[in-house]
């Protein structure tokens, strides 16, 4: 996962038109169940599938401020880690799971998290339960295993918000199978779906698009309440904590260097190349100018994309992307004023 996907543990919430769109292909008892989302973000997309209904709602989120967020959207939100949290098997009548996309590794073996968050969340899913599982396309392969042997009446959508394209997500239904239908289900069955599920993960073409107007409905059954108990440690209290521990002082004056004061005119005039090196590098930030023009700038490195065409010969257009850097400072004026100065201006 890249640097600033990390900064954001992973999150990426689904669109609330695809949320509705999902919400369409579900029916729900008109009496209370237990639906749980052990990613829930800011609780949004979760909220809207099961809107309108007698939803218990719980969630499990690792970051402190989303966590808050899906507070005021959900019956119970646990502030932690999906797998510090133990939940009963076979308890909810719905799973919702949009799982972080990235690799993770494990005494030496990378898979993905996808596959890992499913293969822990599935069996909480009680028999007859309805699975929602959105993930990129290309992983419909590494969770065919779990599909094929857990999961009937599996259907998968190709998602069409922009956001979506972007990533390339599919929403996959299913019902959780039965314990007697486990022991029923014969390998060269297993065999058969495994290999229906890679064949879709490799031709998108194959897969139809997720409509507003559902032409399916899967059923989602009753199920009492749910105890869910944080077994992890304490996020919140800890990094309260840290800054005030000893070993944090020893290793702050090595992880963190003192900010560096540069003074002085220097030898030869600056060229635009180097004024630009120091915008980036952060060492013309600070505070200048005096009365009204007093001001705080802030510099920073940004990637844009230039669109533009290439004619052939033959009358052949090709679209083509280049990315490049430029520069941007954000400047804030003793009188509330702010701008941000880039090559639009």
């Amino acid at each position: 996962m890249r640097i600033a996907g990390k900064l954001k543990c992973g999150f990426y919430p689904l669109p609330l038109t695809e949320a509705q769109a999902i919400r369409n292909c579900l029916e729900f008892p008109l009496t209370e169940f237990s639906a749980l989302d052990p990613c829930i973000g800011d609780g949004a997309a979760f909220a809207r599938i099961t809107a309108g209904t007698e939803a218990r709602r719980y969630g499990i989120e690792l970051d402190a401020y989303r966590a808050e967020q899906a507070r005021s959207l959900a019956d119970g939100v646990i502030h932690g880690s999906c797998f510090d949290v133990p939940c009963p098997v076979d308890a909810v009548s719905l799973l919702y799971l949009n799982p972080p996309y990235d690799f993770e590794t494990d005494e030496g073996n990378a898979q993905r998290t996808e596959r890992t968050f499913l293969q822990h969340s599935y069996r909480w899913l009680k028999p007859g339960g309805v699975l929602v599982l959105v993930i990129p396309k290309a992983r419909i392969l590494d969770c065919c295993t779990i599909l094929a042997s857990q999961v009937k009446e599996v259907r998968i959508r190709r998602l069409t918000a922009p956001d979506s394209v972007r990533f390339d997500q599919v929403v996959v239904f299913g019902i959780r199978r039965t314990r007697r239908e486990r022991e029923r289900l014969r390998d060269c069955e297993i065999q058969e779906a495994r290999q229906l599920l890679a064949k879709l993960s490799r031709n998108s073409r194959e897969l139809q698009p997720m409509s507003p107007e559902a032409d399916f409905k899967y059923t989602v059954p009753e199920s009492a309440p749910v105890v869910l108990v944080y077994k992890g440690l304490p996020l919140d209290e800890i990094e309260d904590l840290l800054p005030k521990s000893s070993a944090y002082r020893q290793a702050n004056r090595l992880l963190f260097g003192r900010q560096a004061t540069i003074e002085g005119r220097p030898l030869t005039p600056l060229h635009g190349g180097d004024i630009g090196l120091l915008c980036t590098a952060g060492m013309l930030n600070g505070i200048f100018g005096e009365g009204e023009k007093r001001h705080i700038a802030h510099w920073q490195s940004i990637k844009v994309v230039d669109h533009f065409e290439e004619t052939a010969d033959d009358g052949t257009v090709t679209q083509r992307d280049r990315d490049r850097f430029t520069n941007r400072v954000s400047l804030v004026f003793a009188d509330g004023r702010t701008a941000t100065l880039g090559e639009k201006g």
